[in-house]
């Protein structure tokens, strides 16, 4: 009787020290050493941004652009008139059926006189023509496989000109010299083939034949990627979703940003690689890219020479129509507000205006 009595006592004097335990030691650490640390890798929160894969708009701690279930269709409530302030007519964003789609030629509507809004009407003309697949671009002819030079480059069956490289020793070769690569200006054509020409005469353009037989070849396909990889590499950026085509900062980021911002012709060439990339198989990486740009640019302050071709260029080259709404969404809601917003009308500001946080 005595020992159960005992036993029972013993018991609950044990458990009372240990809620005493969970409540005081905490409140001894606190004072002794401070609260625990979240960051306490060396670097904090840059050391999290390279270990973790920016995965998408709506994962960023920053104002969500993550659209509302009443939303997500994109309904009548965001259709444009010509007469909107910052309606651009090239610009297809916001109309809600293909054949809405303003033609090239100059549009009757209401005329800003802002110099940034008439620098994004002249980028989104370029634009519009490249997502609608250079439509005044058409083949002479359907060439023969042998006759396909871009396809060809990527197969590793002829070499760049006027350089002489064949696509895998530019790979095994070019990685990581990043003088080469900042200084040498005819490359960029062969790795990232448009329809249209670019600085290096002695590159071949694309034909709408050679592209319908690059997307059935795996190798040119797989090379196109490893070409993708190096300038990411280049760029101080890392793929770390084959899949998805999400993004990160690589380890020397800090150094390759700095060159970015240096150089803005590297502004020109990422155009060209997201054009190219959704024109030959990888569509679904223009978005990742852009996302990660505006992120860096907006939200992280950094890379500010290359902001205003995220804004006028990047987010437009996004042919999925409804990627390209959330990517502006996205930069309208963490835009500087002390600042004009010219990349969509004002009608659709003044819908987000709501999400948009108070100075």
């Amino acid at each position: 009787m005595a020992a159960a009595f005992f036993l029972t006592a013993w018991r609950g004097l044990v458990s009372s020290w240990r809620w005493i335990a969970r409540i005081v030691f905490p409140f001894i650490r606190g004072r002794l050493l401070g609260p625990p640390d979240d960051d306490d890798d060396i670097g904090g929160p840059d050391v999290e941004l390279e270990k973790e894969c920016e995965n998408s708009l709506q994962e960023v701690e920053v104002v969500s652009s993550k659209p509302a279930a009443d939303e997500e269709e994109w309904g009548e409530e965001y259709e444009v008139r010509t007469m909107d302030e910052f309606y651009c007519e090239y610009d297809s964003t916001w109309e809600t059926e293909p054949s809405q789609e303003a033609s090239s030629g100059d549009s009757a509507g209401h005329k800003s006189t802002s110099l940034k809004f008439e620098r994004f009407r002249k980028a989104a003309k370029d634009t519009q023509v490249y997502r609608h697949g250079y439509p005044s671009v058409t083949s002479q002819h359907h060439p023969k496989h042998e006759d396909m030079a871009n396809l060809n480059f990527y197969l590793g069956k002829r070499p760049s000109r006027p350089d002489g490289i064949y696509i895998g020793e530019f790979h095994s070769s070019w990685h990581g010299e990043y003088r080469s690569l900042e200084f040498t200006h005819t490359y960029i054509q062969w790795l990232f083939p448009l329809e249209v020409p670019g600085v290096n005469n002695r590159a071949i353009t694309l034909t709408k034949a050679e592209i319908e037989e690059f997307l059935k070849e795996p190798i040119a396909k797989e090379n196109l990627l490893k070409s993708y990889k190096l300038m990411l590499d280049f760029y101080g950026i890392e793929l770390c979703n084959e899949e998805m085509g999400h993004v990160k900062r690589a380890r020397n980021w800090r150094d390759r940003f700095n060159d970015l911002n240096r150089h803005t012709h590297n502004n020109l060439r990422i155009t060209r690689i997201l054009k190219c990339m959704g024109t030959l198989g990888y569509r679904h990486y223009q978005a990742p890219l852009v996302d990660f740009f505006l992120k860096q640019t907006l939200v992280h302050k950094e890379l500010q020479s290359v902001k205003a071709s995220v804004l006028d260029y990047f987010i437009f080259t996004v042919v999925n129509r409804k990627e390209r709404r959330k990517l502006i969404k996205f930069a309208y809601l963490n835009y500087d507000q002390n600042e004009e917003f010219v990349w969509c009308p004002k009608k659709i500001q003044s819908l987000w205006s709501k999400s948009r946080p108070s100075k």
